[in-house]
């Protein structure tokens, strides 16, 4: 069953407005929580919902993704971390001096790491679930196609814009994503969340929220300075990274742990989306990291 959550929204300073969820204070610690890119904040609710029993919730959905606006064009990764921390200052006042924790999932967790950098008291502690960090030399790249080898012919970005958009309905969608590329291994839980949250109606049947062109913009950019950003992060960081993630992934988080004495590191069972594979176990993490 969907969690029970209040819809919040935000006038930005780019002139869109970005949207997501949060719970009602209850003067529990308060979770940021930041979703990967071409999802949204409650995609990840089989993950989320063993984790507000500990935690009050603020997802926050990037441009373009979920219910926040599209906007013109991306604004960069850099930005959308700055207009991430924008709003949440202007919203969480509301749950009261109770500490505050950072979640975030690949591009959500790079993201996440770009707001520790900036802003070293905003949180208590922070918590990266297979955060997409890109070497320098991937981050000088257009593309990503040529370091990360994950496709023969395509980059990740002409793959994104061949993306289906369209079905008659939800069910027929969950379908036809059931046990497909990055879906491969989700939990039913976990599609059928991504079924009710990141796809809406068009009047026609049910269309992605976050179009191809926007995922295809974001997988064609890079943070700017983000590795002198991840040298200043002060804030306690853990990442857990999936044994079969992408070995980018894998290079990227032991480069910074190596540089940073305050990220720490563990593998878990699965992919790059292992929390969508065992929502319970990623929670358990979560909850044993952020609160131990």
């Amino acid at each position: 069953m969907p969690m029970n959550l209040m819809p919040w929204s935000h006038p930005s300073s780019a002139g869109f407005t970005l949207r997501g969820w949060r719970s009602e204070p209850t003067g529990k610690p308060l979770l940021h929580f930041l979703h990967g890119n071409g999802f949204c904040g409650r995609t990840y609710e089989p993950m989320l919902e063993p984790l507000a029993e500990h935690f009050d919730l603020w997802l926050c959905d990037a441009q373009g993704h979920g219910a926040s606006d599209a906007g013109p064009a991306f604004i960069g990764w850099n930005a959308s971390a700055q207009l991430a921390t924008e709003a949440f200052r202007a919203g969480r006042d509301i749950f009261g001096s109770v500490p505050r924790y950072a979640l975030g999932h690949s591009f959500g967790g790079v993201l996440s790491a770009l707001m520790l950098a900036e802003h070293p008291t905003l949180f208590n502690r922070a918590l990266l679930l297979d955060p997409v960090l890109f070497s320098p030399t991937l981050v000088g790249l257009a593309t990503l196609r040529d370091v990360l080898e994950l496709y023969r012919r395509d980059t990740l970005a002409s793959r994104a814009l061949r993306r289906r958009r369209h079905w008659p309905d939800r069910q027929t969608a969950v379908a036809s994503l059931r046990g497909r590329g990055m879906f491969a291994g989700w939990q039913e839980e976990a599609l059928q969340a991504y079924g009710r949250f990141a796809l809406k109606e068009d009047g026609e049947g049910v269309t992605l929220c976050c179009t191809p062109e926007r995922e295809a913009e974001v997988f064609a950019s890079s943070p700017r300075r983000m590795w002198p950003a991840l040298a200043r992060v002060e804030t306690p960081t853990h990442v857990l990274v999936g044994e079969h993630s992408f070995p980018f992934v894998h290079r990227a988080t032991r480069r910074w742990c190596a540089m940073n004495a305050r990220i720490s590191r563990e593998f878990v069972a699965g992919g790059h989306c292992f929390m969508q594979e065992r929502p319970t176990k990623a929670a358990e993490r979560v909850i044993a990291y952020l609160l131990r």
